[in-house]
């Protein structure tokens, strides 16, 4: 609007309280996420382990309808820390494809549009506007990772008795803590490269290279200085996050790893899976930090 005209007004409205005003950032970003049907329908699929789980959790405590369906196998289901660490070792993949396909879409159009001195000239900080695009991924994974498996165990604890849960007191914790470090890391991984990469396939590929990628060069890294213990399956991060579920969920203290169709231990303390993933979390925050700011230097 020309200034000269002078028939602009002050905005009259009632202002977001500072500690609230990340949320703007969300909830517009959150309009733009379900656009895609397939998106949608995905998000969907990603709860599937845990119907699955739901209905193994049902037939495994009635007999009648195990019975009926000729299924008495299920009476030797274990409902412990294997099962929960099979659906949630399956649920590493499925929230990493998620925010794979989602991640790099909210911040990769504002840089790629200049957009970014818009939304930091207003009462809105960095770190607001970074914790506004990150609750987005947050959110979601969180929707089908520790909410719908601390649902299970409400069920199981529901069937089995609060004698199970007492017996079993680390799996809830464990799927909590194990959820919340692997969304974060993620998530953090995903706007950093959204960020630098500014175009959204080159970003999606470069995730994707990150997962796939570092696990080959850990493998080369260990096979050419003959680590012993191979330390380079840190960079692995499947491997190091289905290590920390395997010490939150199971209290296994090693990594394990597949050598001729069998599973040995590697020697690799399964703690350093935790500062694995914190160090990947920070290196991303890091680069995310540098990357958003109000004004960029072209040279």
């Amino acid at each position: 609007m020309a200034v000269y005209r002078r028939n602009y007004k002050r905005f009259d409205g009632t202002l977001t309280d500072q500690r609230w005003r990340f949320l703007i950032v969300a909830r517009y970003a959150f309009q733009t996420v379900f656009e895609s049907r397939i998106l949608a329908s995905f998000f969907m699929l990603c709860l599937s382990p845990h119907v699955v789980g739901l209905i193994l959790i049902y037939l495994r405590h009635n007999a009648g309808a195990a019975g009926a369906l000729n299924l008495e196998f299920m009476r030797f289901l274990q409902i412990d820390g294997s099962f929960f660490l099979r659906i949630f070792s399956i649920e590493t993949y499925l929230s990493f494809l998620l925010v794979t396909f989602i991640g790099p879409n909210l911040i990769a159009p504002d840089l790629a549009n200049n957009a970014l001195p818009l939304f930091l000239s207003r009462p809105l900080s960095k770190h607001e506007y970074i914790v506004g695009k990150l609750s987005v991924l947050l959110t979601l994974t969180s929707l089908i990772t520790w909410i719908p498996g601390l649902l299970l165990i409400a069920v199981q604890t529901d069937q089995g008795g609060f004698s199970w849960l007492s017996d079993n007191l680390r799996i809830p914790i464990g799927m909590f803590v194990g959820s919340c470090i692997w969304i974060v890391t993620i998530s953090l991984m995903a706007l950093a490269l959204s960020a630098w990469v500014k175009m959204r396939p080159t970003a999606m590929f470069s995730l994707f290279g990150v997962f796939f990628v570092a696990a080959s060069f850990g493998n080369i890294t260990n096979g050419l200085l003959a680590l012993q213990p191979p330390w380079g399956v840190l960079m692995d991060l499947n491997a190091t996050m289905r290590a920390l579920w395997q010490w939150l969920l199971l209290g296994q203290n090693e990594y394990s790893v597949a050598f001729r169709r069998t599973t040995m231990e590697s020697g690799v303390p399964s703690w350093t899976a935790l500062i694995s993933l914190l160090a990947f979390s920070a290196l991303s925050l890091c680069l995310l930090m540098k990357k958003i700011r109000a004004c960029e230097v072209v040279r």
